[in-house]
């Protein structure tokens, strides 16, 4: 029997940030390592059998297992040697080794197996059900008594069960087995059956079933009994797959007819002070396959969990539902799409959502189920929940059969956020990052970090569960116009663990408004995918709200060029085989909406661009509200009614040029536009309703009038947005005009030469040197030579800037102001040293106002007017100080510079 063994804490809602700007991540409901989930998800080392485990029970700090099996070895890459173990093991609870009970379940004909173990209440006896004829040589019959403290057969229990013994419950005086048997010690029994818990007399309760048992669960009363398997009546009676009786008499208290599909079963039966709940496996379509809770008070339904993927055990504990299954389609209840299999989950019992606790096996051997059964165990303070089945690995490493996780000593760090950063106008930077993954904690804290310094610049709380990652934002208004910063992030869980820092995400800041983005963005969208992505796999979501990001599946290529818009945004490039973008987040699509996004292609097989489909990596089984082309290069816009109601243009457009399109639908139905121009309307005011994810690149359309030959999109795609609202005909002919209008371009110069001349070694050269040095007395000063572009045609230059990084020496940044000054003499950074160094200009370009220790990257204004003069030439800068603080820098040569000494360059329309 299993009881719920605490109380937990309420759920949570979690979002805070610090810093200098505001937080834009969304935030679903909390779960962590802390209440409610009681274990950590890393599994424990533990020996395991080289069979399926059926069966666990738990006493005293040790865990009895039982299954099909002849042997135990120790856990992979331990070393030791292999343990015979017929069918049964004892391990210790805390360290998963074998202790020095040992048990031998034979049979003189077949296959021996133990399918169920079930401590006493006071824990001192241990029943053992399955198919076998002796224990250790002593004569039983299907179901034993084993004396825990010996570890030896208790003789004087003697029940004659004639088949299997398939799920064991007791109460003080007696037991309950359910199974395949039909006759108990020669009396009819079928499927259910109980017998006195000291010597194994046939109690009178009769509770027949015409198909197997399964589960059977005493209610804490003692006053109840709940049966599961596969029958249709119990007693005669139609009661399918599950049926509350007397404890006393089997007869009948709460029937089930029609409760539960007639293509699943119950699998396993749980308890606990508020109700019981049940594990359930279908066969088939139209199953169910998930959980079900229902009330000790009138053994009514209190919730029901339609995930998809037989479940084999349910174990309540702490106000927790632990599951193991191969759940791997949980849209019927608002979470994960058809997919994945996922083995092992946490739920509140007091409803369906899944909290943030997922490690994972595979399917493994004999029937590819995974896990089947679990316990929770105690030694020395520590709770220890064990799972076993048969699975081959645990968290992708090698385990067969059985595994255990604490409830303490989370070791697992979160995965590394893939941050992405934008500036859309001056005096902001939006950081953003897809949530990370941390299997039992999904509140984590997002620590971000600006030019390379040490110290958080902000911290950001964001909840994330393992099939739902939001993107997470913060909004950086320190920054400056024209200037280059970077950013990394890091994940932090409950217990402290960190993921390592983010790779480097860059941003310029504009000088002026980013014409095209902006008005995107002040127009309402609430996904906005520009692909600027520089790595895989995630499509940063560039939209005010900030949540909405995508995930690249199969690798589509990133940062085509040219883009759709004037500027330095870039284009992802879809192979029409097999590569697309699918959004993160789960939504339902309201009356009114448009779709945008820029296209270029030459293809003649078509292909979806964009639409919505309830599905993520897997083909969706509903989809519309789409935008596809034809073999011929004509596009599509559909919704679906109940049949397909489209508009098609009649012109084509796979030129291979760009092209602008843009699908809306609301009240005054659908409308069409290409390249800023009305190419079509419709008088439908109505699509599917379904949840579902975006998609781009690629996704089903069967039935669809004019179908192409390819459902995958062979092109590229630019500048992806949709709003919650239709756009008019004058906001999408400005869209089209804005983005082809000239826009602000910026260029990154690193330093081509760069040394520093030192005083006390007059005659030194340090041009190979990964170190640059500035100051008055003694003096150092450091020369830096830029090769600067021409302007590109049509624009001049509209700031400059100069990015430096201090160096990891103790005390390398400086009290004192360093000026940056042009040189005026000649040099090279093979030959300066300070008896030839070349002069330098009198008037200060700009200046950094003191640099504070620790390695960071930091950037100052130039004076545009110098350095536009300078452009198309070699220019070099002086960096001087009038004190005694030396500022130490890493050069050009060094690893560790990150792209410094660099100008920033931004050029614009005059």
């Amino acid at each position: 029997m299993r009881r719920s063994r605490g109380f937990a804490a309420a759920l949570a809602l979690s979002l805070a940030g610090t810093g200098a700007g505001a937080v834009l991540g969304l935030v679903p409901q909390a779960a962590a390592i802390t209440p409610p989930v009681a274990f950590t998800a890393d599994a424990l080392s533990t020996w395991q059998p080289n069979g399926v485990v059926w069966a666990l029970a738990e006493a005293g700090g040790t865990v009895f297992v039982g299954g099909t099996f002849s042997a135990v070895r120790p856990p992979d890459g331990s070393g030791g040697a292999e343990q015979s173990a017929v069918n049964f093991a004892a391990l210790d609870a805390a360290t998963g080794a074998p202790t020095s009970c040992h048990l031998s379940f034979t049979v003189g004909g077949g296959t021996a197996t133990v399918r169920a173990l079930t401590l006493s209440p006071d824990k001192q006896t241990l029943y053992a059900g399955g198919y076998f004829g002796a224990v250790n040589g002593t004569p039983v019959s299907s179901l034993a008594a084993i004396d825990v403290a010996t570890c030896t057969v208790k003789t004087g229990f003697r029940p004659a069960f004639a088949a299997t013994v398939r799920a064991l419950a007791v109460t003080g005086d007696t037991v309950y087995a359910g199974g395949d048997f039909l006759t108990v010690a020669g009396q009819p029994r079928q499927r259910f059956a109980a017998v006195d818990a000291t010597d194994g007399a046939l109690r009178p309760f009769a509770a027949d079933a015409d198909e197997p048992g399964r589960a059977v669960e005493v209610t804490p009363d003692g006053e109840h009994v709940v049966l599961g398997g596969d029958f249709f009546t119990v007693n005669g009676t139609n009661t399918h797959a599950l049926a509350v009786v007397d404890a006393t008499s089997g007869a009948l208290t709460k029937t089930y007819a029609g409760f539960i599909e007639t293509n699943s079963v119950v699998k396993d039966i749980a308890t606990d002070a508020t109700g019981f709940y049940t594990a359930n496996e279908g066969t088939g379509g139209g199953v169910f396959d998930g959980r079900i809770a229902l009330n000790l008070g009138d053994f009514n339904q209190r919730w029901r969990d339609t995930c998809l993927g037989a479940t084999q055990a349910v174990l309540p504990y702490q106000n927790v539902l632990y599951s193991a299954s191969h759940a791997h389609d949980c849209s019927s209840v608002g979470e994960y799409p058809d997919g994945q299999r996922h083995h092992l989950l946490a739920q509140p019992t007091t409803s369906v959502g899944k909290l943030g606790w997922a490690p994972d096996t595979n399917d493994g051997i004999g029937e590819g189920i995974g896990p089947r059964v679990m316990t929770v165990g105690s030694k020395g303070g520590v709770q220890y929940l064990w799972v076993g089945g048969e699975f081959t690995t645990v968290n992708g490493s090698a385990q067969q059969s059985l595994t255990r996780f604490a409830s303490t000593g989370d070791t697992g760090a979160p995965t590394v956020p893939v941050a992405t950063a934008a500036s859309f106008r001056p005096g902001e930077a939006q950081v953003r990052w897809r949530t990370s993954l941390d299997l039992d904690d999904s509140a984590l804290t997002y620590r971000i970090y600006r030019n390379g310094s040490g110290t958080p610049i902000a911290t950001v709380a964001a909840d994330s569960l393992f099939f739902k990652r939001p993107q997470a934002s913060w909004t950086d208004t320190t920054v400056a116009a024209g200037q280059s910063y970077t950013y990394r992030v890091t994940a932090t869980d409950a217990a402290g663990n960190t993921s390592a820092l983010s790779a480097t995400a860059s941003v310029t800041v504009p000088t002026s408004v980013d014409a095209y983005p902006d008005r995107v963005r002040a127009d309402g969208a609430q996904l906005f995918w520009r692909y600027d992505d520089a790595s895989l796999p995630n499509v940063a979501d560039s939209s005010a709200s900030g949540n909405q990001n995508g995930v690249h599946l199969n690798a589509p290529a990133l940062r085509q060029t040219p883009g759709a818009v004037s500027g330095a945004s870039t284009a992802i490039g879809f192979n029409g085989t097999d590569t697309r973008v699918y959004g993160d987040q789960r939504q339902t699509i309201g009356g009114s909406y448009t779709i945008e996004t820029w296209f270029r292609t030459n293809t003649t097989r078509g292909g979806k661009l964009f639409g919505f489909g309830n599905n993520q990596v897997r083909g969706s089984s509903q989809y519309d509200k789409h935008i596809y082309m034809t073999n011929d290069g004509r596009l599509v816009y559909g919704v679906y009614t109940g049949a397909t109601r489209t508009i098609t243009t009649s012109a084509s457009y796979n030129d291979n040029q760009w092209h602008h399109v843009v699908a809306t639908q609301g009240p005054g139905g659908m409308v069409l536009y290409v390249d800023g121009a009305q190419k079509g309307t419709l008088a439908v005011t109505t699509h599917e309703n379904y949840a579902g994810y975006w998609h781009a690149g690629g996704d089903s359309l069967g039935a669809w009038p004019n179908p192409p030959t390819s459902e995958f999109w062979a092109g590229q795609l630019d500048e992806t947005a949709v709003y919650p609202s239709v756009l008019s005909a004058a906001q999408v002919q400005n869209h089209y005009a804005l983005a082809t209008a000239p826009a602000d371009s910026v260029l990154q110069v690193q330093a081509a030469e760069d040394t520093y001349a030192n005083a006390g070694a007059p005659d030194g050269n340090y041009g190979g040197s990964s170190s640059l040095a500035v100051r008055g007395t003694s003096l150092y000063t450091s020369y830096l030579r830029f090769n600067l572009p021409a302007a590109p045609a049509g624009t001049v230059l509209k700031s400059a800037s100069l990015s430096v990084k201090t160096s990891t020496m103790s005390g390398a940044g400086t009290a004192d102001t360093v000026s940056v000054v042009p040189v005026t003499g000649a040099w090279t950074e093979a030959g300066t040293t300070y008896n030839n160094r070349p002069a330098t200009g009198a008037v200060a370009l700009g200046s950094f106002a003191g640099v504070p220790d620790g390695s960071a990257v930091h950037t100052t204004g130039l004076d545009t007017a110098a350095l536009a003069g300078a452009l198309g030439t070699s220019y070099g800068l002086a960096l001087t100080s009038p004190g005694t603080d030396a500022l130490w820098l890493w050069s050009s040569e060094a690893a560790a510079n990150e792209g410094t000494p660099q100008l920033t360059l931004t050029f614009g329309a005059p």
